[in-house]
């Protein structure tokens, strides 16, 4: 990774402009002080799945960008924090991990970090911490009477977070949930005595803990430290992307392949496209308004959605992965199938999309629909044949008492099953 030796960039104007944040602590000062020198600063993720997922994108990105100029990134995964679950805007409890869960999160995480940032290039190599190793050997009484005398019940029942869970859930939260507050904001504490750090990046649901965290370290060490956070990356309905919603996409390939990955870019909608190229890749601002003015959003090679879904498979899983995404998706809509070696059709069932395995014996489609996930009843299933709605090997099939013959399997083993535009099962018989 290149450093700047020039360290004059005004990197918070640059993070603004790319529409990356969201709120800033005392930003006049923070701006100065990054002129003048390097510092340390962290994010943390609780390690509550085995993968990241994409709403942990843009604080990675973040410190990608703090790093490039020579400041040093830091990495907490809360082995401690992810055993309680931080209840910030959750309706209800989180699910209650185990030790050796979390852990096994934390190994597979790891990995994933290095895709982002660099662990090995001198004085400000990325780092990665674990909270469980401060708050497994700290003394409770220690804990209560020296941190919790600096929160105030009343002060924290006024937070949005809370308040939204005490008004919207008759179990209301628990002290356990209560109290991740004071973990957060002693993580910064901690940080900040032992490594020095001077900034915390969070996601914008993290502002709260992250003022109570600048708030404790005044009043423990009389120092100024800062916050920062993003923009959160939200779905069409307006709620963001987490480890516990519906539709999550995973930066793990085991989770969410590389075709689904490409292909969640490449659908994103024409109102976000351009924001999105200029927070999550590095593409220049004026080529990227360029190609906004330039109105091509069809999805063809040098579409805007094209750019993206490119840049960020490329960036999460590599070129070898993107390749094998690509090529899936110029068989399945723009390739005639019989076309396609059995080769093909191999890459098609191993790299990513959707399959199942199906006994050689007659299925209606009707069954097939089902089993295939790509309708829910008989009836659901009926209903899409007589909409027009269902495609075999990209043939359009009407007829609600159609059976799959030897005519419709390609190589003997192969049918692509198709709902409407962008849903597909490969169906493989075995």
């Amino acid at each position: 990774m290149i450093i700047s030796k020039n360290n004059k960039i005004d990197l918070i104007q640059k993070l603004e402009y790319r529409n990356i944040i969201n709120q800033i602590t005392d930003k006049i000062n923070l701006k100065n002080i990054l002129m003048q020198k390097n510092i340390n600063l962290y994010c943390g993720f609780d390690p509550t799945a085995d993968s990241l997922h994409i709403g942990h994108l843009i604080p990675l990105i973040t410190l990608r960008y703090f790093q490039k100029l020579g400041h040093k990134p830091i990495v907490l995964l809360g082995g401690a924090t992810g055993l309680i679950g931080d209840p910030s805007f959750k309706l209800k409890k989180r699910k209650i991990q185990t030790i050796h869960f979390i852990n096994k999160c934390i190994n597979k995480i790891s990995l994933q970090l290095k895709n982002f940032l660099d662990f090995n290039c001198g004085s400000n190599s990325a780092i990665i911490v674990n909270n469980y190793d401060w708050f497994s050997k700290m003394n409770i009484l220690f804990f209560l009477k020296d941190i919790g005398k600096y929160f105030y019940i009343n002060q924290m029942m006024n937070k949005e977070s809370i308040k939204n869970r005490i008004n919207k859930n008759i179990q209301g939260i628990s002290f356990t949930e209560f109290s991740y507050n004071l973990l957060q904001s002693y993580d910064f504490a901690y940080l900040n005595k032992n490594f020095d750090v001077k900034l915390q990046v969070g996601g914008s649901d993290q502002w709260g803990h992250i003022i109570s965290g600048i708030d404790l370290i005044k009043k423990l060490y009389k120092q100024q430290v800062f916050g920062l956070t993003n923009q959160l990356i939200t779905k069409n309905d307006g709620t963001k992307f987490g480890k516990t919603e519906n539709k999550t996409i995973w930066l793990n390939h085991l989770k969410t392949s590389p075709y689904d990955f490409f292909q969640f870019w490449l659908n994103i909608d024409d109102s976000l496209v351009y924001n999105f190229l200029k927070m999550f890749t590095s593409i220049k601002i004026d080529i990227i308004e360029d190609l906004q003015k330039s109105n091509n959003n069809s999805i063809k090679k040098n579409s805007a959605q094209n750019i993206l879904a490119e840049y960020m498979t490329c960036l999460v899983h590599g070129k070898n992965k993107l390749e094998s995404a690509k090529k899936i998706t110029n068989y399945i809509f723009y390739k005639k199938l019989n076309n396609l070696s059995k080769n093909d059709f191999d890459i098609l069932l191993h790299n990513g999309i959707k399959n199942i395995i199906l006994d050689n014996k007659n299925y209606s489609l009707q069954e097939v629909l089902i089993l295939s996930k790509l309708a829910n009843s008989r009836s659901h299933a009926k209903n899409m044949i007589e909409s027009n709605s269902i495609y075999i090997n990209n043939q359009k099939q009407t007829n609600i008492l159609f059976y799959f013959t030897k005519e419709n399997k390609i190589f003997n083993q192969f049918t692509l099953l198709r709902r409407g535009k962008k849903n597909f099962c490969l169906l493989y018989w075995k």
